[in-house]
């Protein structure tokens, strides 16, 4: 069973991976997909890292290995942040929705890496 410390962080990391997958497959059917190579990548990136983290989390509660919990939510703050700022270079809902999505998962993530 999960503990509680880590349901909210779990539940938006996914979330935000969800939110990124959204958004790389809609920049792909962009006209100018040229133009959104940077943020399919972030999208990418951020998407593996929330799901590494949240499985971290999630396996941490059962085995106690909460110090990779740490430095994953670290990193995975830091790839949101870097995807939430590429994806507001863009005028499109989906990069708009990926931003917000990964700005509120690099929140909780710093949280759960101090």
């Amino acid at each position: 069973m999960v503990e509680e410390k880590f349901r909210e962080c779990i539940a938006l990391c996914y979330q935000c991976a969800d939110a990124c997958d959204h958004c790389a497959t809609s920049c792909l059917r962009e006209d100018h997909v040229k133009a959104m190579a940077a943020c399919i990548h972030l999208d990418r990136f951020c998407a593996e890292i929330c799901r590494t983290a949240a499985s971290f989390m999630a396996k941490s509660s059962t085995t106690g290995h909460e110090g990779y919990v740490t430095e994953i939510c670290g990193l995975c703050a830091k790839i949101c942040d870097d995807c939430a700022e590429e994806c507001e270079k863009h005028d499109h809902e989906h990069c708009a929705a990926c931003a917000a999505a990964c700005r509120q998962c690099a929140a909780v993530c710093r949280k759960m890496a101090a």
